[in-house]
């Protein structure tokens, strides 16, 4: 466990209108984002992404908002499944009231956190944020990127392969077919050109371009 990170969180959480510093809180999550199945979706995703939130320009956007959800977005990851999201967010919000913080905050971060399905783009500076933050792998080096591809098949290792290739081929598409895939001026100007040149590379490596 990192005792740097765990005082990140403290303080995030403090100023989120806590109690307390959220040690318990920040133990579970940080349990999680550990858990051996996590090929991508584990802690160093979770580093990448306030490292990345820690780079980007001030904006509208709320960022502790935006970080209390970046810390809960992927906190429950079961490969395949649909409710990841809805699960996360409600372990948040019941994280964060219990903690003494308003319901409208907790509600609020739990949004964000559901709008990391990437079901629709966000609409808001705030959504915007964290989702270009999560999304910004898909503008990386070719080598990093195709590294994050190899990590999301592992996740998915109990698939057979042209399943596999299926799904994934649908979930690219759909990202690519974004105009513009990332919201925030930021974003877009260091990551939409080389995102969307390792998605049609993807793509056509699964058959799918």
């Amino acid at each position: 466990m990192s005792g740097t990170l765990a005082d990140r969180f403290g303080r995030v959480w403090k100023r989120m209108g806590a109690t307390d510093e959220g040690r318990p809180v920040f133990a579970e999550v940080w349990h999680a984002w550990e858990e051996p199945h996590r090929h991508y979706h584990g802690v160093n995703h979770l580093r990448d992404c306030l490292a990345e939130l820690d780079g980007a320009p001030p904006t509208q956007a709320d960022r502790d908002l935006a970080e209390v959800a970046l810390w809960f977005h992927d906190a429950v990851y079961v490969p395949g499944a649909t409710d990841n999201e809805a699960r996360s967010a409600e372990w948040a919000s019941r994280a964060l009231t219990s903690a003494g913080v308003s319901r409208a905050r907790a509600d609020e971060i739990a949004r964000l956190i559901q709008l990391t399905d990437h079901d629709a783009p966000a609409a808001d500076p705030t959504g915007a944020l964290v989702c270009d933050v999560d999304l910004s792998i898909l503008g990386r080096p070719a080598p990093e990127f195709e590294d994050y591809e190899r990590r999301i098949r592992a996740e998915y290792r109990s698939v057979t392969d042209p399943l596999y290739r299926a799904g994934r081929a649908a979930v690219l598409a759909g990202l690519l077919a974004r105009d513009p895939l990332y919201r925030s001026e930021y974003f877009r100007t260091r990551f939409e050109r080389p995102a969307r040149q390792n998605l049609k590379r993807s793509l056509e490596a699964l058959g799918g371009g």
